[in-house]
């Protein structure tokens, strides 16, 4: 089994969450039922591939985790498109056509202003053929027969031929059309299935009947119901969230792939740790035809529950060196990004800027200095802290431990103060204390 994800080089060089999905839908697919995930680069329009183009969409699947077992690229492949498009048209499956732009937009309204559907109409055998301009080139649908196939998401499709325009497969300058091609690759690299958005349906209609006209056995489809926002269908045109404000986020990409693996689908959205744990359920079973709406806030939320569940071994390597396992449980909860991580270790094992406090606060702080330095810090040393100042000034509740915290944290909220008084450790404490008091 094979299944293809395509990437177009789009002058931003980075991919949107639209086909973020789409590719992670294929290589989850692939990972499941031990196939070959093949990574296409439609590079055919020269101006819009540049190589750094290439090289941020490789950069981008391979910081998700998303590794092709192969890459082909279509500019590397025009003998064989050449040859194929040779055969079809000795078949008569691809013909010249010489109508400008402006002439089919006519015909169009012509066509709509009589109700009709805006297909294509084929010039006759005897029509006269301009001296003056090169032909584009379409494929030759089968008028003859419906076009069907089970679709692992749809179900059951089926399309009148005569309702679908031939498709353009070649421009006047010679250059490719996605269409023709894609299939060319397909046969060529035996590909199985295929995962895409369900804006392609009628373009699949029409690709069937070019695996048919070149011999081969169509490809499974499954067609997904699109992303949508509050702004309407995403759009990589329109610059939608995607890699490159993920990384800049610092948000992890188990968190979005979470997301985007369940998103439209029967099964709960939570956060998952792995490639493989999202592979082992992967079933188009699940998805539904409804769109399925995209929060960028639900990525952040399920960053942070995804930090709160990673093992210290998972994360060790991005941390600072001096920092230790019992560290990370500390912190982990109270974190949204990796990069808080840093900021709070700083609290437990560096330096804090001294709070301005009230003078009550103040002589509260030169007391609990005076208490902190007869303590045991091996035995719950913030319960003992704080019972022996309560007892001793009569002070509870914010009164009592917003200062505290204030002092020894520099920080107005955080962690569970219990873990961070203890893990900081008694001198350091003792000296944050001091140092509020004399503020």
């Amino acid at each position: 089994m094979s299944v293809i994800t395509r990437f177009a080089p789009s002058p931003t060089g980075r991919l949107h969450v639209g086909n973020i999905r789409t590719a992670l839908h294929n290589f989850l697919f692939a990972r499941k039922h031990g196939g070959r995930f093949l990574l296409r680069i439609d590079d055919t329009d020269r101006e819009r591939s540049r190589e750094e183009f290439v090289d941020a969409i490789r950069d981008d699947l391979a910081w998700m985790g998303l590794t092709a077992g192969s890459e082909v690229r279509q500019s590397e492949r025009f003998d064989l498109y050449e040859r194929e498009f040779e055969r079809l048209k000795a078949a008569g499956r691809v013909y010249a056509c010489y109508e400008t732009p402006e002439e089919l937009e006519l015909r169009r309204k012509v066509l709509l202003g009589r109700g009709l559907p805006p297909v294509y109409e084929r010039n006759t055998a005897d029509s006269l053929l301009p001296d003056d301009r090169q032909p584009h080139w379409r494929f030759k649908l089968d008028h003859d027969r419906p076009i069907e196939w089970t679709d692992l998401i749809r179900g059951q499709q089926r399309f009148d031929a005569k309702l679908l325009s031939d498709p353009v497969v070649r421009r006047e300058d010679g250059s490719w059309l996605y269409l023709l091609p894609s299939v060319i690759d397909d046969v060529d690299l035996g590909i199985t299935h295929i995962v895409r958005g369900e804006d392609h349906v009628t373009n699949s209609a029409a690709q069937i009947q070019m695996f048919e006209a070149l011999g081969a056995k169509p490809p499974q489809f499954a067609h997904e119901a699109l992303l949508v926002a509050s702004e309407g269908k995403l759009s990589k045109r329109l610059g939608s969230y995607g890699a490159e404000h993920l990384r800049e986020e610092g948000v992890e990409p188990m968190a979005m792939l979470s997301l985007l693996a369940r998103i439209g689908t029967s099964q709960p959205v939570e956060p998952i740790a792995s490639l493989d744990e999202l592979a082992s359920d992967f079933d188009f079973a699940h998805f539904g035809r409804a769109p399925a709406h995209f929060d960028p806030h639900d990525v952040e939320l399920l960053n942070a529950r995804l930090l709160h569940r990673l093992d210290f071994s998972a994360v060790k390597s991005r941390l600072p060196a001096e920092a230790a396992e019992e560290d990370w449980l500390l912190l982990r909860p109270n974190l949204e990004r990796l990069s808080d991580f840093e900021p709070w270790f700083g609290v437990l094992k560096g330096d804090v800027d001294v709070p301005e406090l009230a003078h009550d606060e103040r002589l509260l702080m030169r007391d609990a200095a005076s208490v902190a330095d007869g303590l045991d810090w091996n035995v719950e040393p913030w319960r003992a802290l704080t019972g022996e100042l309560k007892a001793s000034s009569g002070k509870k509740g914010r009164e009592l431990f917003h200062p505290l915290r204030l002092a020894l944290t520099g920080r107005e909220s955080g962690p569970e103060m219990a873990g961070l008084v203890a893990r900081m450790g008694k001198d350091r404490a003792i000296q944050r204390l001091r140092a509020a008091a004399k503020r």
